[in-house]
């Protein structure tokens, strides 16, 4: 989901990934440790978003595609941060 800035409540629990176009990206601790290993890309497409999420007026939803990082690619990751520490 896409929320405003300041909306979605942080904490010691949650993973920061990156920014996409200036916005942060998290997910929860739990997420992370599955989704590890692999290479995610967010895209865009035409359609009914779900939930409260900010792209529902834009008439587009959020679709993640992922695919297993290859072994060189996962060896050369830089550490994530999980709340205000960085993690291998």
């Amino acid at each position: 989901m896409c929320l405003e800035k300041g909306d979605l409540l942080l904490n010691e629990n949650d993973v920061w990934l990156g920014t996409i176009h200036g916005c942060e990206f998290f997910m929860s601790k739990d997420q992370f440790e599955y989704w590890k290993h692999t290479h995610l890309t967010v895209d865009v497409t035409k359609g009914r978003g779900s939930s409260f999420s900010l792209e529902i007026p834009m008439g587009v939803r959020f679709v993640i595609k992922s695919r297993m990082f290859k072994p060189e690619e996962y060896e050369s990751l830089s550490p994530v941060k999980y709340g205000e520490e960085f993690i291998d």
